[in-house]
């Protein structure tokens, strides 16, 4: 069976090119020709069926053959809000497997116990990039910019987790388990290695947000949110 090479390109269909990188790895990486059918994805759920019509060193153009209009897996949108690790490894794992599992869109927050302040975005949509072509995924999740946790709580409503048992918390799964899925957003905040603080988690309260457990367990930070999104998933699906 023939291996179909996905390639992202946005508004594949208003462009005869692909851009540079990805160029680059279709000519001098997987050696594609001229004639060879290659897949566009522009990120916003649609696939393309192409034909390179022309391959060099310096440039790759295709032909569109036919459009292949995807359908979202899951219903609404997906928003994992977190403090980034202090090794930032741990946190790119965790977009690599958000991405694959399928969410909408990331924010980094920079809380009172966080343990980095500044994080390359520019690294993590590549990552993100990467996994969106390696898992089929026809929308490219969006990477927001490290946002102060006041800044963001009066911006969005949802959820946040945490570990303070002498704040009231819900289980998140089984408080949305047996609602029908809704097509608006969902929020769910996730904090640093040393949680939210107290006064932070009082504070998302007092802004609307509801006070939510993953679960039993202690989780570590990039296990708490994919965990988050894994349970999103399952009760978002369609």
């Amino acid at each position: 069976m023939k291996e179909e090479r996905f390639f992202y390109v946005p508004e594949a269909n208003a462009r005869v090119e692909l851009p540079e990188e990805e160029s680059k790895h279709a000519v001098r990486v997987l050696r594609l020709h001229e004639g060879d059918e290659i897949f566009l994805m522009d990120g916003e759920g649609m696939f393309y069926q192409a034909t390179i019509t022309t391959a060099t060193p310096k440039k790759c153009l295709y032909k569109i053959e036919a459009q292949l209009p995807q359908e979202k897996t899951w219903n609404g949108r997906i928003h994992l809000a977190i403090a980034p690790t202090k090794n930032m490894d741990r946190m790119e794992w965790l977009v690599e497997k958000a991405t694959e599992i399928g969410f909408d869109e990331l924010t980094l927050l920079d809380c009172r116990f966080s343990e980095r302040h500044q994080v390359r975005i520019d690294r993590l949509e590549r990552i993100v990039l990467s996994a969106v072509k390696q898992s089929r995924k026809a929308w490219l999740p969006k990477v927001n910019a490290m946002t102060p946790f006041r800044d963001f709580i009066q911006q969005h409503r949802g959820f946040i987790a945490h570990c303070y048992d002498e704040i009231t918390r819900a289980d998140l799964f089984n408080y949305l388990r047996d609602k029908t899925p809704t097509d608006d957003e969902i929020v769910v905040m996730i904090g640093p290695e040393g949680d939210f603080s107290v006064e932070e988690v009082n504070q998302a309260l007092q802004q609307g947000f509801q006070s939510v457990t993953l679960g039993q367990s202690r989780l570590r930070t990039e296990t708490a949110g994919l965990a988050a999104v894994t349970f999103l998933q399952l009760l978002q699906r369609k």
